[in-house]
């Protein structure tokens, strides 16, 4: 089959239907750029284009309220700063490490109808530079454009209120919790509308809510029909209206959530976290007609070369069938990959990734 553009590759997995080779993208963290470099990867070199894999595009707006973004402390090894968001984070420089959220000020219904006061979504919002920047390359060179929403329950508890606050206020003030949810999206969408009314059209639509951890989720399937189902619902309906697919991102144990997303037209599902529970090929299986699968590779076997092969011998036949797959980690890259590991695993989804 003749080489194809990524653009073509990502439409036809959607559509599940075979390419030359599934596509391969990830997400390396700076630390594991750090890596690469110190083992030999050219200082300006874009990593993509390096080890050829896949390109995928994004547009993501400010949804945020804009609080005061400052620095409190910083030293060579972290920084600890406050966001946009009203949260207080400690951020590690070249660890391989997840940020810590220290603080919110988001932290009662009273305090959120102070942030939605602040979260209109004006034009300011929009990155409109960047996009007159990149938008005709990316369509001429067949990128995958990737249109990013943010709401739900990660984009609230984990950014904006806190972990703890949020699962009791799903229990005891279920519609403080809703109206975050639909707010965040309001916004989302209202961004994305005057993005695509410009011009900037994208190819998919996708966003982060994190329901799971490790072999369990974070509520029941009933506390989900009930109070965020109907949001992702509008969600995919909104992407549908504009002829546009959709993906949700969830790490962690998801698997009961899986005939729910399918149920109302979400069409594909990442990372598929082994780690936690999740098996790409057991969802294959069950699901593969109905859902794309973007991801399950564990990433926590990419330091130990032939123990990921092995894996990837086992998986990646049985999910590229008919299309419908991505190939990338149960995640993202840290630093524990080496550049060599990175490079060998590309070949490999690309020689088992073939058609």
């Amino acid at each position: 089959m003749a080489e194809m553009t990524s653009h073509e590759r990502f439409k036809r997995m959607f559509e599940h239907r075979e390419a030359d080779r599934v596509p391969i993208i990830d997400m390396p963290w700076d630390s594991t750029i750090e890596r690469w470099k110190r083992e030999g990867m050219p200082e300006d070199a874009d990593w993509v284009e390096y080890f050829g894999v896949d390109h995928m595009a994004h547009i993501f707006p400010d949804t945020s309220p804009r609080y005061e973004e400052k620095v409190l402390e910083e030293t060579e090894e972290y920084r600890i700063h406050t966001t946009r968001w009203g949260a207080t984070m400690k951020d590690f420089k070249h660890g391989a490490s997840t940020p810590g959220f220290l603080d919110f000020t988001i932290t009662d219904p009273d305090k959120w109808q102070e942030a939605k006061r602040r979260m209109t979504p004006t034009a300011d919002r929009i990155d409109w530079d960047y996009l007159k920047a990149n938008y005709k390359t990316w369509r001429e060179q067949g990128y995958w454009i990737l249109g990013e929403l943010w709401f739900g329950f990660d984009a609230a508890h984990s950014w904006a209120v806190g972990t703890e606050r949020l699962l009791i206020a799903l229990i005891e003030k279920p519609e403080w919790c809703v109206d975050m949810f639909n707010h965040f999206l309001d916004v989302s969408i209202a961004l994305m509308d005057m993005i695509w009314d410009a011009g900037f059209e994208f190819d998919v639509v996708a966003w982060a809510d994190d329901l799971g951890y490790k072999h369990n989720q974070f509520f029941s399937v009933e506390t989900y029909r009930e109070l965020l189902k109907p949001v992702h619902k509008r969600a995919v309906e909104w992407a549908r209206a504009k002829g546009v697919h959709t993906y949700l991102h969830s790490c962690g144990d998801v698997n009961p959530f899986i005939p729910e997303f399918i149920e109302i037209g979400i069409e594909g599902l990442n990372p598929l976290e082994v780690k936690a529970g999740m098996d790409p090929v057991a969802i294959k299986k069950q699901y593969g007609d109905d859902l794309l699968l973007y991801g399950g590779n564990n990433i926590l076997l990419w330091d130990d070369i032939d123990a990921i092969e092995q894996e990837m011998r086992k998986i990646l036949p049985v999910v590229k069938q008919g299309g419908g797959y991505i190939f990338s980690s149960d995640h993202s890259v840290p630093s524990s990959v080496s550049l060599e590991n990175f490079r060998r695993i590309v070949e490999l989804a690309k020689e088992l990734g073939a058609y």
